[in-house]
C-alpha cells in the first residue's frame, strides 16, 4: 500500500484521497524506515510538498538502493526543470504538482504495476522481524520485559507473534505466563535439516492472548544437545510465518545465543542501574560491535530505573555510548502481576510500566500499537466473544 509523508496532517489527508484504499499517512521521514521495515507490502512512498526538497531527495536516494521495489513520487508546489532534473538523478519515479490529483492517482497506478513486475508472479515471501531481548547479566528482568513486549506486539491476534524462550538451561517464559507446554525446543533436536513450519507448529503453545510460545526445555541437560544450526533453522522458519519473532535469550554469549543474535533485526538490551550490570552491558555492546550485530537497530531498556540509586539516564548514556529508549521504574505491581499470571500490560494497561512497554513497541514497529483500552482484559474478553 502507499504511504504518504508530510508535516501537515491536512495535506496528508488530501493526498490520501487520490490514492488506493488502505494508503497510510506517516508524520515524518524519521518514521519511514521503521514503517517500511515492518510492512513488506508497501510499494509507493509519496513525499508531500511541505518536506524540504533536499530531505525528499535524500529519501529517494536511500530507497533507490535499499528498496528498489518501492517507488517514490514527489509532490511539489512548484514543478520546474531544476526540480525535475534533481528528482530524476535522485531516483524519483514521478514528480507531480500538489494540485494535480489525477496525476498522483496515475503515478500510484504505475508504481503498483512496476512493483508487481519487479516482485514477479509469486510476489515477495513473507518475512517477519526478529527482536531479541538480551542482557549479559541475569536478574535484570529480561524475561518479564520480553513477555510484556511480545504481548503488546501480539495485540490479541491482530499480529502474528511468536515468543521463543532461548534460555535453554533455565528458561522461565512458560512459568511466567502460567503455561504448561507439552512440547518444547527440545523436541526439535536432530531436525536441523528437515524442520519445517508444520513440525515446529506442533511444538508451540498458545497463550489465551493469541501469542504463540516456543518453550525452553524443562531440564538444563538439553542445552548442549540443541545445536546452533537448529536455532538458526527454527528462527528462519518462524519468521516466514510470523510478523514478529521475539527471542528471550540467555544471559551469556554461548553458541546458541550468538546464533540467535546473528539472525536478529532489532535488539533490546536490558540493563539496571548498578555498576556491575552497566560494566557487563558495555562489554556486551563492544562485542556486538565487533560482530556487527543489529547495528543501528539497538534499543536500551533501563529496568528498575530509580533516581535514588545515584545513577541517572544521562550518566548511563555517557557510559554506554547509546541513548536510552525506555525506562521502567521499580514497581511491586510488576512482580505481583507476574506472580498472578497476568503480565502487567494485560492486568494494568494504564500502568506507567505498561505505557513504557507500548512506547518501546512503537519504536520497534514505527507505530501502530494497541492503546491501553485495546490491551485491557475487558476489551479483549469482548473481542473473544465477538470472534465466537
Amino acid at each position: 500500500m502507499p504511504v504518504v509523508i508530510d508535516t501537515d496532517s491536512s495535506v496528508v489527508a488530501k493526498l490520501l484521497t487520490s490514492l488506493p484504499a488502505g494508503a497510510h499517512g506517516v508524520e515524518s521521514v524519521d518514521r519511514l524506515g521503521p514503517w517500511l521495515d515492518n510492512r513488506t507490502e508497501e510499494y509507493l512512498v509519496v513525499l508531500g510538498p511541505n518536506l524540504p526538497l533536499d530531505d525528499a531527495l535524500g529519501v529517494c536516494e536511500d530507497l533507490r538502493f535499499s528498496r528498489p521495489t518501492v517507488s517514490v513520487v514527489l509532490v511539489r508546489s512548484l514543478v520546474d526543470t531544476d526540480v525535475l532534473t534533481r528528482a530524476m538523478h535522485a531516483g524519483a519515479r514521478d514528480v507531480v504538482a500538489d494540485n494535480d490529483a489525477d496525476s498522483l492517482t496515475a503515478a500510484a497506478s504505475r508504481a503498483h504495476q512496476l512493483s508487481a513486475a519487479l516482485r514477479g508472479p509469486g510476489g515477495v515471501a513473507h518475512m517477519g522481524r526478529v527482536v531479541s531481548v538480551f542482557s549479559p547479566k541475569g536478574g535484570v528482568g529480561k524475561t518479564t520485559m520480553a513477555v510484556n513486549l511480545a504481548l503488546t506486539l501480539a495485540d490479541r491476534g491482530a499480529r502474528q507473534v511468536c515468543l521463543v524462550d532461548l534460555d535453554l538451561a533455565f528458561g522461565d517464559v512458560a512459568i511466567t505466563m502460567q503455561l504448561f507446554p507439552s512440547h518444547s525446543i527440545e523436541h526439535a533436536i536432530g531436525s536441523e535439516d528437515s524442520l519445517d513450519y508444520e513440525a515446529i507448529d506442533g511444538l508451540l503453545t498458545r497463550h489465551e492472548s493469541g501469542l504463540m510460545v516456543l518453550a525452553a526445555p524443562s531440564l538444563p541437560d538439553a542445552h548442549d544437545r540443541i545445536t546452533p544450526a537448529l536455532v538458526s533453522r527454527m528462527i528462519r522458519v518462524l519468521k516466514e510465518k510470523y510478523d514478529y519473532v521475539i527471542v528471550d535469550s540467555a544471559p551469556a554469549f554461548d553458541e546458541q545465543t550468538l546464533t540467535a543474535l546473528d539472525e536478529t533485526d532489532d535488539l533490546v538490551m536490558v540493563a539496571t542501574l548498578d555498576v556491575p550490570t552497566l560494566k557487563n552491558v558495555k562489554v556486551a555492546l563492544e562485542t556486538l560491535d565487533m560482530l556487527n550485530i543489529a547495528q543501528g537497530h539497538r534499543h536500551l531498556l533501563l529496568n528498575r530505573a530509580d533516581d535514588a540509586v545515584g545513577i541517572g539516564a544521562e550518566k548511563v548514556e555517557a557510559i554506554l555510548g547509546m541513548s536510552v529508549s525506555t525506562q521502567i521504574s521499580t514497581s511491586i505491581d510488576i512482580a505481583a502481576a507476574t506472580n498472578a499470571g497476568r503480565p502487567i500490560v494485560l492486568s494494568a494497561p494504564d500502568h506507567e510500566s505498561s505505557r513504557a512497554v507500548r512506547a518501546l513497541a512503537t519504536a520497534l514497529t514505527g507505530g501502530d500499537v494497541p492503546d491501553a483500552d485495546d490491551m485491557s482484559d475487558d476489551s479483549n474478553n469482548r473481542r473473544r466473544r465477538k470472534r465466537r
